[in-house]
């Protein structure tokens, strides 16, 4: 019989699937009905999109590894099938970290208006080339991630809390791609959005006590935009810290904290699927319009 703690991996990888696929095919497909009615997608709808194709993805990823790894132990020790998942896992995480980085850049150069000359540089790339960079990033994360094909290598354990009696695989990874990939995948682009996250908050803090001062109130429309974009800044940012505290379950020798974490990280799509349509009232009314027409007709026929 299957353990509990297999079973749950199994459940959340099903879930995650159920709960991500359809959402993100929202995001897409809202997005393709932008393209339509006005012909091209502002900065933020690009980012989205991109998340949304990454994500869907990056969820099938991690949960046909979870349903390997469950219904088919064995599958995980050849090594065409870890590296290819390993690999595409890396890539699409790393990309979606860099996603983040690009989004949280959008909305500090748009939000703060500094007169900085790196942040007046950097608003003209983002605005003008956003394209090119999401482009370059894609390139540029894929090279770095290609070569943990051979940079992860699997050894078998007996853990004592596995009730299968299943010897199960601890992946071991070389420190010198690890580290400098680590670097560039993760840290890197937490640091920079945390950055803009600072930035942004203290503006909209300035921002606050300006309004409040101001007998004229001609500022308070954009109040809720800034709001909206913090708050979306901010629940990425606690999404990748989860994310990267679960992926880093990976080498823990406790076998029940590791599930724990690895049903965190297949979920985690999903909850940053919900961070975006709450980001977007254009994909929401999409949504909702889809939503209601369709079950409209349904009630119709």
């Amino acid at each position: 019989m299957m353990s509990p703690l297999f079973l749950s991996i199994l459940v959340c990888s099903v879930l995650g699937l159920v709960l991500a696929i359809p959402s993100y095919t929202c995001i897409v497909m809202g997005n393709l009905d932008i393209i339509r009615e006005k012909g091209k997608l502002s900065p933020t709808d690009v980012i989205f999109l991109a998340k949304g194709i990454v994500n869907i993805l990056l969820q099938c990823v991690m949960s046909v590894q979870g349903m390997i790894f469950v219904l088919c132990l064995r599958v995980c020790y050849v090594t065409e099938v870890r590296g290819f998942m390993n690999t595409s896992g890396y890539f699409l995480a790393y990309y979606s970290f860099w996603l983040t980085f690009w989004l949280s850049a959008h909305y500090c150069t748009t939000i703060t208006n500094l007169s900085y000359g790196f942040f007046i540089w950097l608003k003209r790339i983002v605005s003008n080339f956003l394209s090119h960079l999401l482009f370059l990033t894609a390139l540029g994360t894929f090279i770095v991630s290609v070569p943990g094909f051979w940079a992860v290598y699997t050894e078998n354990i007996q853990s004592s809390e596995n009730s299968t009696g299943a010897s199960l695989p601890r992946f071991h990874f070389s420190l010198f791609y690890f580290v400098p990939v680590t670097f560039l995948g993760v840290i890197l682009p937490f640091c920079l959005s945390l950055l803009c996250l600072v930035l942004t908050s203290s503006f909209l803090l300035r921002h606050v006590w300006r309004v409040k001062n101001n007998d004229s109130g001609s500022t308070r429309p954009n109040l809720q935009a800034h709001v909206t974009a913090l708050r979306t800044i901010f629940f990425l940012l606690l999404i990748f810290t989860f994310f990267c505290m679960s992926h880093m379950g990976h080498f823990l020798q406790n076998f029940s904290l590791l599930i724990v974490y690895w049903d965190l990280q297949l979920l985690s799509p999903s909850v940053e699927a919900a961070v975006i349509f709450q980001a977007s009232n254009k994909l929401r009314r999409i949504f909702l319009r889809r939503f209601w027409t369709r079950r409209w007709r349904n009630t119709e026929t």
